[in-house]
């Protein structure tokens, strides 16, 4: 389905943005996304629908910038079988009716569910980081990624580029912004959002206009090497973070291995000291999508369709309140 189809005629707007690794084309991703996102008002906040159908759906693609690089490393990919398992897996989470049924029971019971990979990172990483291996191992586990803190490649400028372009056009036209970003692609997002408030060729423009609701999934943004490495790291407290962001509401799953340090709070408190933001809600899941026969706790489409992300969205569509705190727990 085209984006245009996905559209409702509000003011307010939704705009995507995916991670690291092989993705569907942009009609597709989003059309999967938004069938799990809708999927989960419907079964929660069914009074919602009309008011996320009415919302206009965006989406900052590159995966072909992604593909350009994982296909010189000699890797394949098979979009036919990709989409045919992420539907697979939104038709599966589709089927859970009730959402307390999204708990630690039904997770330790997906197949070959591991907290290994993450409990590795959890470990590791501090070590690697001391050592100046963390950046190797990013290079080694994801090249796209990897690419993205390489100075020498143009790969960061296109992808922020591509973000930046969709962001802008929402702001210009004084829409109400939902900014969801999904793995890696929260690290493009804030670097972005660093950008539009302090870069001296935008800041005239963007520094003022706000994104009402932010809403990182899995992101890795709570790695200290990873923040070492965002935009304004190195720069004065009052310059350091972006100022465009009313509300951040970070969702990290168990066993997510990109988000092995799960919440950002702790990390980004000077924002709120600052008063650069009004509120970071911290948020832990379970994640229960199932990719290739295997659970996958970092699937967006799990993300999308989890209770928690529901009701942060129906939150924003039923009052505005992008800084609510959720009102019950899993």
């Amino acid at each position: 389905m085209s984006l245009e189809a996905l559209s409702g005629v509000s003011n307010r707007s939704l705009l995507l943005v995916h991670g690291r690794g092989f993705k569907p084309s942009a009609d597709m991703y989003m059309d999967l996304s938004m069938a799990a996102l809708r999927s989960g008002i419907e079964r929660d906040f069914s009074t919602c629908v009309d008011s996320f159908d009415a919302v206009q759906k965006n989406i900052a693609w590159y995966g072909d910038l992604n593909a350009e690089i994982i296909l010189l490393r000699g890797k394949q990919y098979d979009e036919s079988l990709d989409i045919g398992d992420r539907r697979r897996a939104l038709a599966t989470l589709r089927e859970i009716s009730v959402r307390k049924r999204f708990g630690i029971r039904q997770y330790d019971q997906l197949p070959g569910k591991s907290a290994i990979p993450e409990a590795i990172v959890g470990v590791l990483a501090p070590l690697l980081g001391a050592l100046g291996l963390c950046v190797p191992l990013i290079r080694c586990a994801s090249r796209d990624f990897a690419r993205y803190f390489d100075r020498k490649s143009d790969y960061a400028m296109k992808v922020r580029q591509r973000l930046r372009q969709q962001l802008c056009t929402l702001m210009d036209r004084g829409d109400r912004i939902v900014l969801m970003s999904h793995g890696t692609g929260s690290v493009v997002a804030y670097d972005v959002l660093w950008q539009l408030s302090h870069d001296p060729d935008l800041k005239e423009k963007y520094g003022d206009k706000k994104v009402e609701l932010w809403v990182t999934l899995g992101a890795p943004l709570g790695d200290s090497k990873i923040q070492k490495r965002l935009l304004g790291a190195k720069e004065k407290p009052a310059t350091k973070f972006p100022v465009n962001v009313i509300a951040w509401h970070n969702v990290a799953a168990e066993d997510d291995y990109t988000c092995h340090d799960n919440t950002l709070a702790d990390d980004f408190k000077m924002m709120l000291k600052q008063r650069v933001v009004s509120a970071v809600y911290d948020h832990k899941i379970f994640n229960l999508a199932v990719r290739y026969g295997r659970s996958n706790p970092h699937s967006s489409i799990g993300y999308y369709i989890h209770p928690r992300v529901s009701k942060i969205l129906a939150d924003w569509l039923q009052d505005g309140g992008a800084g609510s705190s959720p009102i019950y727990t899993l």
